[in-house]
């Protein structure tokens, strides 16, 4: 029995709070997984927990201890991913997140030249407007349109896109064309709530960056249900490109204000922190940023 074997008794019975629950997760005995920690303690020459007939508890040491035991561990467990996937060809179930209106409009034929290319993995794509906990709800990775300032998640810029502020031809001879976003404030508006600013635009002139609070007539949380709003001459609304693309080629909408919405929003591929990225996460990754290099242009704009 040696040190590592010892370490990683200590871990689990740190991570899952009690011996009894390590020895279940490790199957092996309550007395032996109890073995092992005291024998590390004796190899360290320190008390690592402190224990009690009803709790258990880690030392100073103890916790200081578990933070470098586990980052050892793990990096241990990346490397045999690692070399296992030098191996062998990219495998299995991949888990991917995605905003439901992007997935709906934009990543159906990546996702089927992926699958096409990759037929050793199988994917599981769930479309949620919500931001998904990546680590608690089991993601390998996940599609983000946003400014990324998680530092707890890789992240890689796969492409941008703009938001426009769009109305239908109806809408503009009843309430006239914006000059300036302040304009708004006084027009009907259809708001997103999907968007992280909600009633609050951001625009760019000269260089310059300001906000203007619209006051919206109606509030809806689907980007969709807005873009036909705005087509039925509700009022102005602010989408992303990718959405309102066909009712702009259409004639159905006409974009407003475009000198003030230079301004792009990053698309990103986001994964948990991990040292080693498996293969099918890295493969999925790569695909996407050479799939949107070449392909995404939505609305011919640079």
């Amino acid at each position: 029995m040696d040190t590592f074997t010892r370490m990683q008794a200590f871990v689990q019975v740190a991570e899952a709070g009690g011996f009894s629950a390590a020895a279940r997760r490790m199957s092996k005995s309550k007395a032996l997984i109890s073995k092992y920690v005291r024998d590390l303690e004796d190899e360290l020459g320190v008390r690592l927990l402190n224990r009690t007939t009803r709790q258990l508890s880690l030392t100073e040491v103890g916790a200081a201890y578990l933070r470098e035991a586990s980052e050892i561990l793990l990096r241990l467990e990346d490397l045999a991913d690692a070399v296992r996937d030098t191996h062998k060809e990219p495998r299995g179930l991949l888990r991917v997140s995605a905003p439901r209106s992007f997935g709906d409009t934009v990543l159906g034929p990546v996702i089927l030249e992926f699958l096409r290319q990759q037929p050793e993995i199988s994917l599981d794509l769930r479309l949620d407007d919500r931001f998904v906990d990546l680590v608690e709800e089991g993601f390998d990775v996940a599609v983000r349109l946003t400014d990324m300032a998680d530092s707890s998640l890789i992240a890689r810029r796969l492409s941008s896109f703009r938001t426009m502020v769009v109305a239908s031809p109806a809408c503009i001879a009843a309430n006239g064309v914006p000059q300036t976003p302040q304009d708004l404030v006084a027009m009907p508006t259809i708001v997103d709530t999907n968007l992280r600013t909600r009633a609050t635009w951001a625009f760019v002139h000269e260089g310059e960056r300001f906000n203007v609070t619209v006051k919206p007539r109606i509030e809806v949380n689907s980007p969709q249900v807005a873009l036909e709003a705005a087509v039925a001459g509700v009022g102005f609304t602010r989408l992303p490109e990718f959405i309102c693309v066909g009712a702009l080629k259409r004639g159905e909408l006409t974009m407003v204000l475009d000198e003030y919405s230079k301004t792009s929003i990053g698309m990103y591929a986001v994964y948990p922190h991990r040292r080693h990225l498996s293969g099918k996460v890295r493969v999925f990754v790569d695909f996407m940023a050479q799939w949107f290099e070449r392909h995404y242009n939505p609305c011919g704009t640079e």
